[in-house]
């Protein structure tokens, strides 16, 4: 798929706390296609001491409108300056980067944790539309940390997991009851721990597994290798042949 690079309008921004904020941005004319799990690499405006662009998931798209919407969890220069940014303003971001989710399989599981809940929504909407029934769960250390919430739900089953118990089950992610039940397929994006423990739950009920990987990524395309990870085949560039693997071919990753 060919990359562009392209100044986008900031049309809508929700806050949702000091920790988690939304961009929908307009495309110029027409977006590309966007499969559900890449990311675009976004430039930080008018901020000499942050030199690199930085990754961030897609977290919706609404290609009537031609608009994209990012998830951003502040951590530090570079998403502090973006979360500054208002209404109005452009963003220049390259974009779509790296290979998506299958989305195969008829009964699924997506389990989102903190950051890594943003790709869900995009995946789900795109399942949903497929026919495909799907669970939602999604985690955080409490409630403020699961940012988007209600927006799920016309997409699937949704449940929630927080350690303090403020919202849904209380606990880890991966200790939740839904994952008793039994699915075809599981999408998976968080911490590594996170998903290192639905990895080992996968492969243990021998359930397919995908999972997006969030190293750090400089270049997006492959040039610096600042990202790689150890697969089964050799060193991968996350962002050029990820950021989603099937689990089969991290087994060294995941020490499965």
């Amino acid at each position: 798929m060919k990359k562009q690079i392209t100044d986008f309008k900031i049309v809508n921004k929700k806050v949702y706390n000091e920790s988690y904020f939304a961009m929908t941005l307009q495309h110029p004319s027409t977006l590309p296609e966007i499969e559900a799990g890449q990311f675009v690499e976004v430039e930080i405006p008018g901020n000499k001491n942050v030199m690199l662009r930085r990754p961030i998931s897609i977290h919706d798209v609404d290609i009537e409108k031609n608009q994209l919407t990012i998830l951003v969890q502040v951590v530090g220069k570079g998403t502090k300056t973006l979360s500054q940014m208002e209404v109005g303003e452009t963003l220049n971001l390259v974009y779509p980067l790296g290979r998506g989710f299958s989305q195969e399989g008829k009964n699924v599981l997506l389990v989102g944790g903190g950051a890594g809940i943003a790709p869900m929504l995009h995946l789900s909407k795109c399942l949903s539309d497929k026919g495909t029934h799907c669970t939602i769960l999604l985690g955080g250390r409490s409630a403020a940390m699961i940012p988007v919430q209600d927006e799920f739900r016309p997409y699937g089953d949704v449940y929630f997991a927080t350690e303090d118990g403020s919202l849904g089950e209380k606990g880890l992610v991966t200790q939740h009851s839904i994952f008793d039940a039994k699915y075809d397929h599981i999408y998976t994006c968080g911490p590594t721990p996170m998903m290192k423990a639905v990895a080992h739950h996968a492969t243990e009920k021998n359930i397919e597994c995908e999972v997006s990987l969030e190293n750090m990524m400089a270049c997006g395309v492959g040039a610096c290798l600042c990202c790689v990870v150890d697969s089964d085949d050799g060193h991968k560039c996350v962002c050029k042949e990820g950021p989603v693997f099937n689990i089969k071919n991290l087994k060294k990753f995941f020490q499965l």
